[in-house]
This record gives C-alpha cells, structure tokens and sequence, in this order.
C-alpha cells in the first residue's frame, strides 16, 4: 500500500496550502519536542496466550483484523452477518484494532466509513481520538470533505485532547491531506471556538503550514466579533511574515475593528495603507466607515463619505442610507432622515422593516404619532408586516402621550391585518391601563386576550389588584386574588397589603384582619403598613378594644411595636372625651412595651386639661 511519507507532503499539498520543510523527527519522535505527544492508546483486551495458534482461523483472536479486513474487501461487506460470525472474537476488537483496520482499508474509504459506522454504533465501542483522526485523514485524502468535516465537528465536541497534535501525530501513518488542519479551523469556528481556531492556526505556521486568506480571515472575523483586536493585529501581521496575501475582506474587518476603537487617524492610514496595496474599499468598507461616524455623531464625516462613493463608482445600498438615517434619527433630525429615506426610494432601493421601524421609533419619541401611523399604513400598503417592535414603538409611543384607548385601536386594527401581536405588548397595555387607575379596562382586556391563548403571570395580576384597591373596588380585587390562585400562583405580601389597606378604608376591617391571619399562615410576616392600616380602621369603625387587642397581639406574636399605630388608639380616646380608658391604655401599652413619643404626650396632656376644664366648669355651674 503506497503511503505518503512527512518529506514528501509538498508535492500533494493543493493550491491552497503551501509546507515548509519539516524533520521527521518532528513527527515520530516524542522527546525531541515538547509540542508533540503520542497519541494515548486505550487499554484494549491484551492476546498473550501461545495457545490461540492452535484454534480454528475464525476463532483465533490474533487474526481479527485479518478476518475484518478479509471481510471488508469483499465489495459490498454485510457487516450484520460478520458481527454474528465472529461474535466470539469481538470483545477482543479494541481502539488499537480498530485503528489496524482503518489503516488497511485506507485506499477504500467507502469501507473504512462503514467500518468506523459499525464499531461505532453497533458494537457501541466508542472511538478513541486516534480512531476518528484516521477516519478523518482518510476521508479528506479521499476528497470526501463534507464527511470529514463531520467528524472533525464530533471530535471536537467529544474529545478534550489536543485535536491538531493528534492529527499531526497520525500523518505517519496513513495517506493525508493537508486541507485538513484548514478544515480545523473551520471547525472550531463553526463551534464558536474561536481561541481555539487561533491557537491552531499557530500551530500550524510553527510546523510550516501556510493556511489561505479564506481561513485565515475566518479567525480573523471571529476574533473581531469577540472584540479581540489584540489578536487580530497580531493574526495580520502573522499573515504578511509567511507570505498570506491579504484581500478585500481581511481589510474590511480591519476597518470595522479600528472603526470600533474610534481612533480616526488610524483608520485613515490603514485605509492608505490598503490602497497603497491595491486594494479600492468597497461597499463594505463604506457602509462600515458610515455606520461607525454616525454612531458616534460624526454626521459631517458620514456624510463626507456618503458623497465620495459616488464619485468613486461605489453606489450606496441599503445599509448605507439605514446607518445615515439612524445617525440623523439618534440628534433628532427626524425629518431629514425621512428625506434620505425617500431619496433612498427614488434611486431604486427597496426599503426594509428596519429602515421603516427607525422612522417610525424617531417621529414615536418627538411624540409625532401622525407621521409614524402614516409609515406604518405605508409599510403595510407595499406588502412590509410590521413585526414585534413596530407594534410596540407605536404602542409605547401611544403610551407615553397618554392615548391608551388609541393604542389599543391600533393593536385591534393590526390583528385585523393578520399582524402577531406579542404578550410583551398585551401586558404593557394591561399594566399601563392599571397605572392610570383603569383596572374595568385592564380586566376587559385581559379576559378577551386569554380566550386568545394569551397566559398571564402573577406580575399582571398584581398590578390589577393593586389598581382596584386603589380605587376602593375591593370586591373585584378579591375576585382577581380568587382568579390568580386558581391558576396557581401566590399572592405576595404586596397584593395582601394593597387588598388589607383597601378593606380597612371602606369600613371593612374584620375582612382585612382574616385576610392578615390567611397571610400568616401562609408565611408571609405583616409589616408596619398593614399594621396601621387595620388599628385605624377598627378605631373609625368605634372598636376600641379589637384595636387594642390587635395592637397587643402585634407586639406579642411579632415583636412589633409600631407607636403610630399607639398613636391612633389614643387619639381615638383622646377624641371621644374618655380621658379615663386614655391613661388605662396608656399603662397597659408601656407594660407592652410601646414607648410613648411626643405626639403621644401631646394627645394624653391635652386630654388631661380637657378633662380639668370640663370638671372646672361644672364646679363653677353648681
């Protein structure tokens, strides 16, 4: 079997890979070099008995990999009837045999596919590293490279190991293809693993390899995405030491990384630099130019730009004149922007939802709802559908002048035009509605949505519970207290404070104080709030002595000793004209432990010289 050997890897490189000479050594030996590794072998089942010579060919475990092999060569292999032939053999089938075979069967790499397939999920051998960089190696040598790139994916996901050592390692061994270790870097980009991808590719010049300007602007690309323009420099320069010529693209993403540093000088001498080398900036250059100076305000230098394209034969597209409308749209320069957007229209350009939402999101924030309704029937008119956020900048922009019943309009007229409207802008209908104390409208809205699917949450409920409180409907808030229980969520210490300090107001604090004890049963501690909210209600209901036990059982059972709340009984007292039950509490909540304050002085000294007064006038009348 012919077998390319490390010193003659030049002559089978393709087109776009170039090698430098590398010792052999550097492969095959493991102390020589700290970069290289072997492979570990798995513990495969060790044949040591002389014995097995005198068995039959088909039960002498020595022979498996002749047998699979033999087996294998027959051109259309039923592997199914092997496994029950030699189901004997099989537990002596091993990662070393399996490698073994891959090896013989290299020239076919339909056999050795079906072969790896097998062991694999047949006989649930789970192959090691150096298994699946021979089948690798195998496939792309067969120019099978969709399947390689298969199984380059699987064993970067499974294995943990030094997947550029191990496949290094194996081109000793089998027929190789040096696109490989470029399908490697592909590989780990296409699993995000872009630090990977990166060490890789110094690797690969360290051995001498010189990957393309594809591969190589794929790291690049991905180093810029994670905002490593450290490495990116480095990548760059990298490429012009061994000899990459940098294209089109390689510089494009070099000005998008400079761009987003915002250091102008450098970008303008790169871009001199990058024509010094041949190299005209296109539309991507441009449009990148574009978006970075109208991100940072720069409209005059945008601008400046916008106009040398023309001149340059390079015509603006459609994200050209979306990045100058969104600079113009982010000072306030509605209208101008919605000038570039009709000068857009008349050269030929197509408008998108984007360059329609930021229209409409700039004339919603100048709170010119007119204008961006306009937009939104014009987007509908050319066959556009508004998507999620078109609904929810107009119905924000609704929101925010205070035109709900308008927004809800126009939510009904969109679902008329077959438009998705999102739970995220029913329930900021329904939470706006009960911020502006219209809980009737927020329910109504709530009961038709949920016939439509729509599922609330306990956020919702608590808002429209807090609203009706609000205004006293505390019937209907406890029918939606009744309502969100049942779809199992639980009330928080809000929503009983809320229902607590509503009952007490409409002279029902017997009800407030049961929905207290329900609170506490379930867990939740009262606090200073409900506290005084149900000692003043039962004190403007006349019930002194449920108020004052209340009071007591507050600081008994929770170590509360709220003195407003003692505040409130004793101006009850103080206000009936019963100075003698005032003092008699008085002692009682300071053996309770509640410390008088100088509102609770004022209210026992001014009903003391109330009394005195009444008892000088009457001595007087007698």
């Amino acid at each position: 079997m012919h077998r390319t050997s490390t010193s003659s890897l030049a002559k089978l490189s393709p087109s776009f890979f170039c090698l430098a000479f590398v010792p052999k050594s550097a492969f095959s030996s493991a102390s020589s070099s700290t970069f290289l590794q072997p492979i570990p072998e798995s513990q495969a089942q060790l044949i040591v008995n002389p014995l097995f010579h005198f068995l039959p060919q088909n039960q002498n475990p020595f022979n498996i990999v002749e047998i699979v092999c033999s087996h294998l060569k027959t051109g259309n292999p039923e592997l199914a009837r092997l496994q029950s032939e030699i189901k004997e053999l099989l537990p002596h089938l091993g990662h070393r045999e399996v490698s073994k075979v891959l090896l013989r069967c290299q020239s076919n790499f339909g056999s050795a596919l079906a072969f790896f397939n097998w062991v694999k999920y047949d006989l649930n051998l789970r192959p090691n590293s150096k298994n699946y960089c021979l089948i690798i190696h195998i496939l792309a040598w067969s120019r099978q490279l969709p399947l390689a790139m298969k199984f380059l994916s699987e064993l970067i996901e499974l294995s943990e190991e030094d997947v550029f050592q191990n496949l290094v390692l194996c081109t000793e061994h089998c027929n190789w293809n040096p696109v490989i270790f470029e399908m490697l870097i592909k590989a780990y980009m296409k699993v995000g693993m872009i630090q990977e991808s990166y060490w890789s590719f110094k690797k690969m010049v360290r051995l001498g390899f010189v990957p393309s300007v594809i591969a190589c602007n794929c790291i690049l690309n991905g180093l810029a995405k994670m905002k490593c323009d450290g490495h990116c420099w480095e990548l760059y320069e990298e490429m012009g030491r061994i000899g990459v010529h940098s294209n089109a693209y390689t510089f494009n993403i070099l000005t998008y990384v400079l761009c987003r540093d915002g250091d102008v000088n450098k970008v303008n001498e790169f871009l001199e630099k990058m024509e010094e080398e041949g190299f005209d900036p296109d539309i991507v250059t441009y449009n990148t130019l574009i978006g970075s100076y109208c991100r940072r305000g720069r409209l005059e230098d945008a601008f400046h730009l916008y106009r040398i394209m023309y001149r340059r034969g390079v015509m603006p597209d459609l994200v050209s004149y979306t990045s100058l409308m969104n600079g113009l749209c982010q000072i306030g320069r509605v209208r101008e922007a919605h000038q570039i957007f009709h000068r857009m229209i008349d050269r030929g350009l197509d408008p998108d939802v984007v360059s329609y939402n930021m229209l409409i999101s700039a004339y919603c924030k100048v709170g010119r709802l007119p204008e961006a309704r306009l937009l939104l029937h014009d987007m509908i008119r050319i066959g556009l559908y508004p998507d999620s956020f078109t609904c929810r900048i107009m119905v924000e922009g609704y929101g925010r002048e205070g035109r709900l019943i308008s927004a809800l309009n126009l939510v009904v007229e969109l679902q008329k035009l077959g438009v998705a409207v999102t739970c995220d802008i029913y329930k900021y209908l329904i939470i706006s509605l009960c911020q502006e104390d219209r809980p009737f409208a927020a329910k109504s809205l709530l009961e038709r949505i949920i016939n439509d699917g729509f599922e609330p949450d306990a956020g919702i409920y608590g808002k429209l519970i807090e609203s009706f409180c609000r205004g006293n409907h505390a019937s209907e808030a406890l029918l939606m207290k009744s309502e969100m229980e049942n779809r199992n969520f639980e009330p928080g210490v809000d929503i009983y404070k809320s229902l607590i300090c509503c009952l007490c107001e409409i002279n029902r604090s017997g009800d407030g104080e049961g929905l207290m004890v329900e609170m506490v049963e379930s867990g939740l501690p009262p606090d200073h709030i409900i506290c005084r909210a149900l000692i003043n209600g039962h004190c403007k209901e006349g019930n002194a002595d449920k108020a004052e036990s209340l009071l007591a059982s507050f600081a008994k059972e929770f170590q509360f000793f709220d003195t407003e709340s003692f505040n409130a009984l004793i101006k009850f007292y103080h206000d009936v004209g019963n100075e003698t039950k005032l003092m008699e509490l008085q002692d009682r909540m300071l053996k309770a432990g509640f410390v008088p304050n100088s509102l609770t002085c004022r209210y026992v000294i001014h009903g003391l010289w109330k009394s005195a007064r009444f008892g000088k006038h009457r001595l007087q009348a007698v």
